[in-house]
């Protein structure tokens, strides 16, 4: 299994979904070797029993959480997925054209760039340490998740002959719409095409895949996200500047283009003009960071929206505790794990219809994402009519117990098996 992060060191919903997804594989009894771009402290690693890529252990933690059966391999290669790219695009376009002329031959390829800080660079020696690694393992399918691992993904299968799966949490159209980085698409691509199977997070998504990136429908399997069971319910929330009395309306998220926290303000604005007992809190960073703080201000609304800044773990939890409503307003969010985290504590939710997490939730208030109005008119009706709050929690929280890693556990399994007798 190849992925660019996992718990704790996580920037957004992929690292949890790798979590979710690995915990309940290794309780199947799946065997899994996860290769992870970084190396990571033992202070830190609570998770999982960590080993280098020269083989020895790099500690013994103090819990490793029952993953029996998953041994992780560290490469000293930190990758930063949300960096803009365009600084890159020269240098990429000169690889990807190595790898188109050897007819996606990328195992021929990774070790031949050494562009110090390149972020693309980074990418190809990951894949150059993952067929190392796989030289000295057991293995029988190779699970490749987002972008960033698919060149190591199929530089792996090209030189061992094992099946490739590819998993889609995101597409570079979720994260930059119409305005694509062609070197991130051409990747993806590739990727996509030199997979064996695909997993698509929702319909939407695969949608997108088989559209925009011309993949077969026959080898795309939609595999949803699960949430992990919420397992403290008495959390203290410190101090704040927000009034007991106050309503707290929730967005959590990377503050970016794909995630609508634009939308998120003006919708902010007009519930003010409405509704005056109420905090906006923004939790979460991203290059448009510094835009939203400044939109904030110039629609006068300053005073009533709370910056965070990037949260995790505990705090996470805590901030869910705190909110009487999450807000998503995503332009394109291929899953979104949030929201069943909102559900999982209770919180009503209000979602982009834009969104595969609105495939399988129905208790939910569903809204376009430019539908500032609209958004606007649903948060009122959330916060004034509390009979309305408690259906959405009730009925919202007895559904997402139904979307569990371990039924996502076994549609992977299943692909892997139809891989398997594909590749025979």
């Amino acid at each position: 299994m190849l992925g660019w992060e996992f718990p704790p060191f996580i920037s957004g919903g992929l690292g949890t979904a790798c979590y979710g997804l690995t915990k309940a594989l290794d309780q199947m009894g799946v065997q899994i070797t996860f290769v992870l771009p970084t190396v990571v402290q033992s202070q830190y690693a609570t998770h999982v029993k960590l080993v280098s890529p020269s083989m020895q252990p790099i500690h013994t933690p103090m819990k490793v959480q029952q993953l029996k059966n998953v041994i992780f391999r560290t490469i000293s290669s930190p990758l930063q997925p949300y960096l803009t790219a365009n600084s890159y695009q020269k240098k990429i376009e000169e690889s990807l054209s190595q790898m188109q002329a050897s007819h996606g031959r990328t195992d021929k390829f990774v070790g031949t760039l050494d562009y110090s800080g390149d972020m693309y660079a980074e990418v190809q020696r990951y894949a150059e340490l993952a067929v190392r690694l796989a030289a000295n393992e057991e293995f029988d399918v190779i699970h490749a998740h987002d972008w960033m691992t698919y060149p190591a993904g199929v530089a792996v299968a090209r030189a061992t002959g094992k099946p490739l799966v590819v998993h889609v949490h995101s597409t570079e159209f979720d994260r930059s719409g119409e305005h694509v980085n062609q070197m991130i698409y051409d990747i993806e691509r590739m990727g996509m095409h030199a997979a064996d199977r695909v997993i698509a997070v929702s319909y939407l998504t695969r949608s997108i895949v088989i559209s925009r990136y011309g993949i077969s429908g026959d080898k795309v399997e939609v595999v949803y996200n699960g949430v992990e069971r919420n397992g403290s319910s008495n959390l203290l929330v410190g101090n704040t500047t927000i009034k007991k009395d106050e309503k707290i309306v929730l967005f959590l998220g990377r503050i970016t283009m794909q995630k609508g926290p634009d939308y998120f303000l003006r919708a902010a604005k007009k519930v003010l003009e409405k509704f005056d007992n109420v905090r906006f809190v923004m939790a979460g960073s991203g290059d448009l960071m510094h835009r939203a703080v400044e939109m904030a201000a110039e629609l006068g609304i300053g005073s009533k929206v709370l910056f965070t800044g990037f949260l995790r773990g505990e705090d996470v939890n805590k901030i869910f505790k705190m909110a009487d409503l999450y807000v998503m307003p995503s332009v394109s969010e291929p899953f979104g794990i949030a929201p069943l985290e909102a559900l999982d504590n209770d919180v009503p939710i209000i979602i982009s219809k834009q969104s595969g997490v609105s495939e399988v939730i129905q208790h939910a208030l569903k809204v376009d994402f430019w539908d500032v109005d609209e958004i606007a008119n649903k948060i009122v009706a959330v916060l004034k009519y509390p009979p309305l709050g408690v259906t959405l929690r009730s009925h919202g929280n007895c559904e997402v117990r139904k979307l569990r890693w371990r039924d996502s556990a076994a549609r992977c399994a299943k692909i892997y098996e139809e891989a398997l007798v594909g590749a025979v």
